[in-house]
Order: C-alpha cells, then sequence, then structure tokens
C-alpha cells in the first residue's frame, strides 16, 4: 500500500532519522516506538503527507485513503456528537447520494439497454456501500462511540461541550467511521480507560486496512503490532513481532554490541599503545603514520541507550496503622445522579490497589474522596492512626511554578533534604548533571510530569493516591515510575490504563461496576483469570437445562403427638452433625490436595524463572511467548489456589466450632 525509499529528516541541527526505508502492506500492523522527541510524530506527518522528507521518496497506490489521528485535538465544530462522526465518511455519503441518483434514474427509464447497465452501476454501488461501513450508518457509528467510553445521553451534545480527552475519543471515533484504507494513530490509548482500549484492540484486530501506531502502552502494543519500527539514536531499527519480542531481540543486539565495543576498544588501545611507543622513532615512522590513519577511519561502535532499574531509596515516611483509610456509609451524588450509596471501603497497610472499572462508573470520585478533595453528602472518610496522604492528579502539573528550577520545585516537597539526595532521586527520573538547574517554564509535559511524580515521591508520606500518573510519559519513564512505586514504603491506590504498571504494582483490584466496588485479592493476571473464569461459568449456567421446583414430598406435619416431633428433632439434629461431617471431610480433602499442588506449582515456577535468566532461552521467539503465557497463567493459578486455601481454612474452622457444638446438645 506505501512505501518508503532512504528519507530523511533534521530538525534544526539535529538529525531524526536518514536512510529510512520499509514498507506497509495490507493488514501490517506497525508500532513507532522511540524516546520523546525522537521524530516518531514527525515521520507520522510525512508518511500522512502534511510534510515533506528532507530527502528521499515516498509513493502509494492510487485511491488509497489515509486516517490520521494527532495527539493535538481542538474542537472544530459545534455539530452534535453522532453527526460530526458521521460527517466524517464523505465516501459513504458519495455513494449513498449516488445510490438515490441511480435509483431515481432508473424508475424513469424505459429503455431496456439503459435498465441493463444502471442495474449493474446500483449493484457496483451497494456493493462498495457495504465495503465502505454497511447500510445503517447510524447503527455503525453508535457502535463505535460506545466502544469508545461514550453515553447514550451525550450522542446528541454539541462537539464543543466535551473536554480534550473527550474530543480525542470523538475524533478516533470519526476516524474509525471512515474506515480508511490505512490508520497513522500518534498515541491513541492516552486518554482511552481500560474498557475502551480493550475494545479499540478487538476493533483494530478486525480491522482490514494497515496500520502505524505510536503508544506507550506496553500491553496494548503487545496484543495489536505483529511489527516494530524504533527510532533510536543513530539508527533504525525494524523487527519482526510485537513489542516484547523487539525488547528481547533489542537485548541479545546489545549484548553482541556490547562485545563488539569491548573488542573493538582493546584493539583500539593497542594501536595507540604502538603509535605512542614508537612516534619519535624515525625507523618506525611510517608504520605509526600507517595506524594513525587506520585509527582515523575506524568507525566506533557507539552502544544504544538501554533503561536499567533504579533502586529509589525515598524519605522513610511513618508507619501507619493497620487500617489507613475507610470510608463507612459514604453517599455521593451529582445532581439527580447517584454515583455511591451506602458505600464502604477498608485500605490497609501494605495495600498495592488498582481501581479498575469502565469509564464513568466512579473511580475518580471514589479517590478524589479518599482524597479528601471532594465532599459527600451522607457517611464519613476516616484516615487510619499516624497516616500521611499524598495525592497525585493531573491539574499538580498546573501547580508547578514556571519561575522555579528542577531542583528547587523539588526541594519544596522537603525542605530537610540536603541538596545531595535531591540530585540523587532526581537522576532517577531522568534529570541528572545540570538538568537540574532547567527552569520549569522550558519543560515539557512529559518532563514536567516526572517532576511532579519525583516531587510527591520525595514526600515522607505513606499514602499514595494516584489518578493517572503514566499520562504524558514515554515507556521509559513509565519503567521508572513502576521502580519508584515498588520502592515506595506505604500504601498505594491508583488508577491507571496502563495494564503493565498494574501487573507491575498491584496486589489487590478494585473493580468498580454501577457504584458498587469489589475486591479481588492478587494480582492483576489473577484477577482476568478469576474474571474469566466467572464469564466462563456464568455461560455454562446459562446453557445448562433448567429444572422445574420439586415439590416437597412430606406434607404438614398437622396434630402429631408430642414423641413423633421429639424423634423428628433428634433425627433433624443427627443428619445436621452427619452434614457438617460431610463438609468437613470435604473441607479436609481439598485443602490436603491445594497442600500437596501449591509446592509442586511454586516449584515449577521457580524453574521456569531459573530458565527464564538464562540467556539461552531466547533463540525462539515464539517459544518466549508460550512460555511467559505459561508461567503468567501458573503465577495466577498459585495466587487463586493460596487465595481459596485461605477460604477453606476459615470455612473448615467454622464448620468445626458448629460440629463441637452441636456434639454438646
Amino acid at each position: 500500500m506505501l512505501s518508503v525509499s532512504n528519507i530523511s529528516k533534521t530538525y534544526a541541527d539535529r538529525v531524526l532519522f536518514e536512510g529510512l526505508s520499509f514498507n506497509v502492506d495490507v493488514r501490517d500492523r506497525i508500532a513507532l516506538i522511540g524516546a520523546n522527541g525522537s521524530g516518531k510524530t514527525t515521520l507520522l506527518d510525512i508518511l500522512a503527507g502534511e510534510s515533506a522528507p528532507d530527502s528521499g521518496q515516498m509513493s502509494k497506490q492510487n485511491n488509497i485513503s489515509i486516517g490520521y489521528l494527532k495527539q493535538d485535538i481542538r474542537p472544530s465544530s459545534e455539530r452534535p456528537l453522532l453527526q460530526e462522526v458521521m460527517n466524517g465518511s464523505s465516501t459513504k455519503m458519495e455513494l449513498e447520494h449516488r445510490i438515490a441518483t441511480t435509483e431515481e434514474a432508473l424508475a424513469a427509464e424505459t429503455g431496456t439497454g439503459n435498465c441493463d447497465r444502471l442495474l449493474r452501476e446500483l449493484g457496483e454501488l451497494h456493493t462498495a456501500l457495504e465495503a465502505a461501513g454497511g447500510y445503517n450508518p447510524e447503527h455503525e457509528a453508535k457502535v463505535i462511540l460506545s466502544g469508545l467510553g461514550f453515553k447514550q445521553d451525550g450522542f446528541n451534545r454539541p462537539l464543543s461541550e466535551f473536554s480534550g480527552g473527550w474530543l480525542m475519543r470523538a475524533a478516533l471515533a470519526r476516524l474509525l467511521f471512515m474506515r480508511p484504507d490505512m490508520l497513522l494513530l500518534d498515541e491513541p490509548t492516552n486518554h482511552l480507560d481500560l474498557e475502551a482500549c480493550i475494545w479499540f484492540e478487538k476493533y483494530l484486530a478486525a480491522f482490514r486496512g494497515g496500520v502505524i501506531v505510536t503508544s506507550h502502552d506496553r500491553t496494548f502494543l503487545n496484543h495489536v503490532v505483529s511489527k516494530v519500527l524504533s527510532i533510536e539514536p543513530g539508527e533504525v531499527v525494524f523487527h519482526r513481532g510485537n513489542y516484547d519480542d523487539y525488547l528481547i531481540a533489542r537485548e541479545r543486539s546489545l549484548e553482541i554490541k556490547q562485545g563488539a565495543a569491548m573488542r573493538q576498544e582493546r584493539a583500539l588501545q593497542k594501536q595507540m599503545r604502538f603509535v605512542e611507543r614508537f612516534r619519535a622513532k624515525a625507523t618506525k615512522a611510517g608504520q605509526v603514520q600507517s595506524r594513525i590513519k587506520q585509527l582515523e577511519k575506524v568507525q566506533k561502535i557507539v552502544l544504544p541507550r538501554a533503561t536499567k532499574r533504579i533502586h529509589f531509596s525515598f524519605p522513610k515516611p511513618p508507619r501507619s496503622g493497620e487500617e489507613v483509610i475507610a470510608l463507612k456509609h459514604v453517599g455521593k451524588s451529582y445532581g439527580t445522579h447517584t454515583v455511591y450509596h451506602d458505600l464502604n471501603l477498608v485500605l490497609s497497610r501494605g495495600d498495592r490497589v488498582a481501581l479498575v472499572g469502565p469509564n464513568g462508573s466512579g473511580k475518580t470520585t471514589m479517590l478524589k474522596i479518599c482524597a479528601g478533595v471532594l465532599p459527600f453528602e451522607e457517611g464519613e472518610r476516616v484516615l487510619g492512626h499516624n497516616v500521611v496522604m499524598a495525592y497525585y492528579a493531573q491539574y499538580v502539573l498546573e501547580l508547578l511554578n514556571s519561575n522555579n528550577t528542577i531542583i528547587e520545585e523539588v526541594h519544596q516537597a522537603n525542605p530537610e533534604e540536603p541538596e545531595q539526595d535531591l540530585r540523587r532521586i532526581l537522576g532517577g527520573f531522568m534529570f541528572s548533571g545540570d538538568d537540574v538547574h532547567k527552569p520549569i517554564s522550558v519543560l515539557s509535559g512529559g518532563e514536567k510530569a516526572r517532576v511532579a511524580l519525583a516531587k510527591i515521591l520525595f514526600q515522607p508520606s505513606n499514602l499514595l493516591l494516584m489518578d493517572e500518573p503514566t499520562n504524558h510519559l514515554d515507556m521509559a519513564s513509565r519503567e521508572i515510575l513502576a521502580d519508584a512505586l515498588n520502592n515506595y514504603q506505604g500504601t498505594i491506590c491508583l488508577i491507571t490504563h496502563d495494564r503493565t504498571l498494574i501487573r507491575q504494582v498491584a496486589n489487590k483490584i478494585i473493580e468498580i461496576e454501577c457504584g458498587e466496588p469489589e475486591v479481588f485479592l492478587g494480582d492483576y493476571d489473577s484477577y482476568l483469570y478469576r474474571k474469566e473464569t466467572k464469564a466462563k461459568q456464568l455461560a455454562a449456567l446459562a446453557q445448562a437445562p433448567k429444572n422445574g421446583d420439586k415439590t416437597p414430598r412430606d406434607g404438614p406435619r398437622g396434630n402429631r403427638p408430642l414423641g413423633e416431633d421429639s424423634r423428628q428433632s433428634l433425627r433433624g439434629e443427627e443428619e445436621r452433625r452427619k452434614t457438617l461431617i460431610r463438609e468437613s471431610r470435604k473441607l479436609a480433602k481439598r485443602i490436603a490436595e491445594i497442600d500437596v499442588a501449591l509446592p509442586a506449582h511454586e516449584s515449577q515456577l521457580a524453574e521456569m524463572e531459573r530458565l527464564f535468566s538464562n540467556p539461552d532461552q531466547y533463540g525462539d521467539a515464539a517459544q518466549v511467548v508460550a512460555s511467559s503465557e505459561k508461567y503468567r497463567l501458573l503465577k495466577a493459578e498459585i495466587d487463586l489456589l493460596f487465595n481459596e486455601w485461605e477460604r477453606l481454612s476459615v470455612e473448615a474452622e467454622r464448620i468445626s466450632q458448629q460440629l463441637e457444638e452441636a456434639r454438646s446438645t
């Protein structure tokens, strides 16, 4: 569909990329990655035809349509949302107009020859319309809008009433409704919640055209793309596979380059020693000059920068009580819309909670209530003993003082800390050397987000509440944030659409739907596993045959003799004891099975982790992906078994007490 040949682009005095060549075919799914400022958006502008390369050529097949989603979206219409989305497809509107015109011509035509021609033309137009989105465009537009999180009562709202994130979703909906042959998507997941992101992944899986996408969402890229185009310092790397496959290949390539660089460095040092030793000897002058020329021609191997795991040492917070925060019988409404009624929730010391749920379910409302920045009508919010809270929301970027330098801004969070510690923390957030003296006013959105995060984490808090902390952060910055949160010593509750961050940080998932929170112990994969299992069980129950109500054979006791009632009561107690014994034995058997299964599973998990630490295991990318999936499922199964063991142990203790009571009567 599209071919790029040897293109280059320079911005000011910096080369973004040069000699870049690649092809985009039908059904290609390509991730365009690179650090902020590496030239990703510039390349998309070139592919969209909105700018030109400094050199090289780009060509595309005739009649290929390209849809381009930019990061910077501004309202440009007062039309209602649904109408704006449907107006995005001029092709459909043109086809519908031509069909109507042809039908009118056919109704008025009397000649057989022209009728045959018009019928053929009408059939071709209907085929083209079906390929462009079918016969019910309004239904299709509503499906897309619903998938991206819009509520039906917002379909007729003017576009100008929506905020920035929703404007991006509206622009994306308009683009998807157009069904172009190729989609160029610049950070489409930035303002999508988890549910919208999952829907979008499924949409792209069924999309018939080609896709080039930039995103900092690692899980999204792994699910969607099959090729990676990485703009790296001094080179552009093209790799077949998803993002994780690329990382594995990059790691191996880095090891190879490191080995080659070490060998080259040893050879260069050997040559230099010869030059230094014999530079003054006339008899060796020819050889010395020859080697100097050889050294001048050597192209030094430049190692690509790799993000290394960082260990943060934040100020030690005071130890909080076991119960960190509690919401008791909380009610919250916006006008006539009730978000929460009789909400009860407790976060305990050591919890690392991810709040998940569909858009509009009340995640941000709950976080704001926990943070104490949103009033509510009923109930109470109780902070635990010795709790010191820190709250990160998007507006904190606006609170940064543009006149301060980076180090001055972070120093305000903890004035007692020495500059050396401030520099160490800022170094972890990729501000080193003289960078710490940059004024806030010149920083990019991603740099401001890193300053705000460093400032929040540098406070000696023991409860951290975060609303979408990964917005504006590139992949490397997100990895650093995960490192920082894993080193944080307090309790965490966060909202993020970055599933990779949830996997790396959370040990408890709270799902909120229709104002009802449901707590899932364990990590994100355990949560997904249980959700999937529950969905399968519900589906099986829905398909199972329904039995009619059984009428008890025994009639009413009536006026039985007292002795008969006593015997019935004794038989009832005996049956209850037998039932408790059966349940106790059943529980004991299952607990014993888990006691055997858990060590075996954990041993298998440890063996897989040992294999993963061996670089030789990464030769077969498909095998690595399969092993990673097996590892994920095994880890989720261990969490489930452990949770089941805890639940059954409590149940066994309860039944044991009931048996003791039954035997004593």
